[in-house]
């Protein structure tokens, strides 16, 4: 997704570098920067977000890990009743883990679908700003 969006960014800028004036050239290239640095702030977005679903991850496997323990503990007095308690903490711990980490890879998907639309919507008003100033200056000359 990261080169899709870089690529469209590239292309974009390419074309305007070759359709924009003098004027408009500085104008377009500074959208398209702040362009790029949206996608590049939300492609780090989402980098964090799975970090944070990763680490919440790992802190929900410590605390089943820990669950299940105390579980292991109870299961001397009554091994079958403290055998299914243990199997069913494992399983319900293992469950919002695996939603956790769903959760904060579709919100990071989502934050870089938007921020490459965002880029694309940049690029396109910044190409077609550069379009209507050039055509302007043709039509003055």
């Amino acid at each position: 997704m990261k080169k899709v969006v870089l690529s469209l960014a590239l292309v974009a800028f390419i074309g305007l570098s070759f359709t924009s004036c003098r004027d408009t050239k500085e104008k377009s290239e500074d959208k398209i920067e702040d362009a790029m640095n949206e996608a590049g702030d939300a492609l780090e977005d989402a980098g964090d977000a799975i970090e944070d679903a990763v680490e919440d991850a790992a802190d929900a496997s410590g605390e089943a890990l820990e669950d299940a323990k105390d579980a292991a503990n109870d299961a001397a007095n009554s091994i079958e009743e403290g055998a299914k308690e243990m199997a069913d903490e494992v399983k319900d711990a293992t469950n919002e883990a695996v939603e956790g980490a769903k959760k904060a890879g579709s919100d990071a998907v989502e934050n870089v679908k938007k921020a490459g639309a965002d880029a694309v919507e940049s690029a396109k008003k910044a190409g077609n700003d550069a379009v209507d100033k050039a055509a302007d200056k043709v039509k003055i000359d």
